[in-house]
């Protein structure tokens, strides 16, 4: 039987991920850049249903954060792009845990309904 002190930080560990990758669209955020750099309206094109405001917010998050880069070409007009950063690659195991699960659920779910 665990010992409630290492219960404790278990939990505090989820919580403090779950705090950084909450909400609906950190994920799926960083799950599209996992496949490279983007501009803001590419990825916004990737994620549907998201407005550009909470793209805005999520990405800002994201970067303080620094799961993600930003980077800012002297173009005209001006041009964006995102990345996921090095410290923001060490999250890939976990993404791909989440999408491999979410892969089986689907199944799963899709056949009880059959």
């Amino acid at each position: 039987m665990a010992s409630a002190p290492a219960c404790n930080n278990f939990l505090l560990s989820v919580r403090d991920t779950m705090d950084i990758l909450n909400g609906k669209w950190k994920i799926p955020i960083i799950g599209s850049l996992s496949f490279g750099k983007k501009r803001f309206k590419e990825l916004q094109r990737d994620l549907d249903g998201i407005t550009a405001k909470m793209l805005s917010k999520e990405l800002r998050d994201l970067e303080i954060n620094h799961l993600v880069t930003r980077t800012v070409y002297d173009t005209k007009p001006v041009s964006v792009e995102y990345e996921i950063s090095e410290y923001g690659k060490t999250l890939h195991k976990v993404i791909a845990e989440i999408a491999s699960w979410g892969k089986e659920h689907r199944v799963k779910i899709k056949s009880k309904m059959l």
